[in-house]
């Protein structure tokens, strides 16, 4: 059974804003304040070009926006605390005045973390789940804020040699329970506790497939479920199509996760993506 057919209602409170996870599939929209990520290049490096760029995906139909300043691509190089700052906190303190969603900011820094949210993010992306930096759980405690734990198979530097699993599934699962178990401990509320099964993060093309077939399995952990498809170099390598060339790979994948129990999904086309999942829930909630 896919989340959406249970019973139990997601909802999840961020800042002023309340988001009911089981109503619909929700929008996050991907800002990466940075010269190299795989998906834009630097193309929102500059934060009047970043803050234009959000206030689009607003209009577009993002639920909440995500403001990155350090590039996860594989082989990427880690930038200081103080750089990824230096990045980020301008867009999400302008972004805090001018759009009424909440900001999501995508760090494994708890320095950064701590230093957004004190500029109006209301929401940790934490692509390691709380273990690159021991603070991170403290910080979202404090703040009282949701956080979202994602599956990682090493470091951005190095996770894409040579990765291997028995059971994708199983160990991804296994994973994020721990990871669940650490954010309890940290005093983090359960009810702002989400999941993400970390597409491409130390992952080879049929582990990135078999996570979004079984999707639904993911759904014994009794936690919203987070999930980026946009663009991602598994649509490119099947379609052996470009970055510029993958709406409809990442559409097509995006429906099959919805159809799987995905409650958020981290796109970059938030028109396109909109409308696809509006098809989706209305088949599967009409």
């Amino acid at each position: 059974m896919s989340l959406l057919t249970q019973s139990r209602e997601f909802k999840l409170k961020l800042g002023g804003n309340s988001l009911n996870l089981s109503s619909r599939t929700h929008l996050m929209g991907v800002l990466n304040v940075t010269p190299d990520s795989f998906s834009d290049g630097g193309r929102f490096f500059k934060p009047e070009r970043a803050i234009k760029q959000a206030l689009l995906m607003a209009e577009e139909g993002a639920d909440i926006i995500d403001v990155g300043g350090e590039s996860t691509r594989p082989g990427a190089d880690e930038v200081s605390a103080e750089e990824e700052s230096r990045r980020v906190l301008p867009v999400i303190d302008e972004l805090a005045k001018k759009v009424d969603l909440p900001v999501s900011i995508d760090t494994y820094k708890s320095e950064v973390a701590r230093r957004a949210l004190d500029a109006g993010a209301a929401m940790i992306n934490d692509i390691s789940a709380l273990r690159f930096d021991p603070r991170m759980g403290k910080v979202a405690k404090d703040y009282d804020v949701p956080v979202v734990l994602m599956h990682i198979k090493g470091t951005p530097k190095n996770m894409q040699k040579n990765p291997s699993y028995a059971n994708v599934i199983e160990e991804i699962s296994d994973y994020l329970k721990e990871s669940v178990e650490m954010a309890k401990e940290a005093g983090i509320d359960e009810d702002k506790i989400i999941i993400d099964p970390g597409i491409g993060f130390g992952k080879r093309v049929k582990d990135n497939l078999e996570i979004v077939k079984n999707l639904r399995e993911l759904a014994s952990l009794g936690k919203p479920i987070l999930i980026g498809l946009s663009r991602k170099s598994f649509i490119g390598k099947i379609l052996d199509l470009s970055l510029e060339d993958r709406l409809e790979g990442s559409l097509a994948a995006l429906v099959v996760a919805i159809t799987n129990g995905a409650n958020i999904l981290r796109v970059h086309d938030v028109k396109h993506s909109r409308r696809a999942a509006r098809i989706a829930d209305a088949i599967l909630k009409g």
